[in-house]
């Protein structure tokens, strides 16, 4: 990859463990009873992997809405609608506090009870579920592991790509879970899809044009949620142009440098971190409807 920075909508992003984990998913898809597509609540078009959806084929498959926490909530009820009216199994969790895993659990257990009750049928004990997690960078997997197994069973950290090789991990009595790498796909033909992936913190943040980035944001954040950044950032107007926005909201925060002028760099991270710790309000980027 050219180590220029680039506009977000030609960045390749496919390093060589992204093609290791493409072929570790489809390695291990025949020894697996079910697909559990871990997606970020708040972008759930963006972070569905149409790679991942096509080596999934027919095998059973439930989609996780992840980070629930952190997105406008009638906005998630309306996406498990969506996707229960296509006939799919779809539930939100919050796996850092832990909220809905035990539904995750029994509906892994319910759709495949199938597969591990036809051993008892035949005498021998009944083994059990084996569930491979699969989700693109960052959104989740490791934490929500961590909450099912109770342990520090896989690294975290909130940076995309940590987790590079696969992993099984006992859950219970009656899971067998398979944790595979991250997966992005090669080219984002849809600036959007790009974009939100940015925003959430799915791209690391060093292969893009930051400042593009996040006046794409703010505009985003002007048009839906204009008060959560005018609560978050004490604005009592909000700037037409989202370059006079950035620059307030850094002199709201006190970030200048010599000369009185914003120190660019800090007043984007910061723009970014409240954005995805969920410091400026449940906020979804995508709803069903658009």
């Amino acid at each position: 990859m050219d180590e220029q920075k680039r506009p977000l909508t030609t960045v390749q992003w496919f390093p060589g463990h992204m093609a290791k984990a493409r072929r570790l998913i489809e390695e291990n898809l025949k020894v697996v009873d079910i697909i559990v597509e871990l997606l970020d609540a708040r972008i759930p078009l963006s972070s569905s992997n149409p790679i991942i959806m096509g080596l999934i084929g027919n095998k059973p498959h439930i989609i996780v809405l992840n980070k629930a926490d952190l997105a406008d909530s009638g906005i998630t009820r309306e996406w498990i609608k969506f996707y229960k009216r296509m006939g799919k199994s779809a539930l939100s969790i919050d796996s850092v506090k832990g909220k809905n895993i035990k539904e995750l659990t029994q509906t892994i257990a319910r759709l495949t009870e199938k597969q591990t009750s036809r051993f008892s049928a035949q005498g021998a004990k009944a083994r059990s579920a084996r569930a491979m997690i699969v989700g693109i960078p960052n959104v989740g997997k490791s934490s929500l592991i961590n909450r099912l197994a109770g342990t520090i069973a896989a690294k975290t950290e909130n940076r995309p790509g940590v987790t590079r090789a696969k992993q099984w991990i006992r859950i219970g009595k009656n899971i067998d879970l398979l944790d595979m790498p991250g997966l992005l796909w090669p080219k984002f033909d849809d600036p959007s899809v790009g974009l939100n992936l940015a925003f959430t913190g799915a791209i690391n943040d060093d292969v893009y044009d930051k400042n593009n980035v996040v006046l794409s944001l703010l505009d985003f954040l002007k048009e839906h949620y204009p008060h959560a950044l005018q609560n978050r950032f004490k604005l009592t107007e909000i700037p037409t142009a989202n370059e006079d926005l950035l620059s307030l909201i850094g002199k709201k925060r006190g970030y200048l440098i010599k000369g009185g002028a914003i120190d660019e760099e800090k007043t984007i991270t910061a723009v970014f971190t409240d954005f995805r710790s969920g410091r400026l309000g449940k906020i979804s980027l995508e709803s069903p409807q658009a």
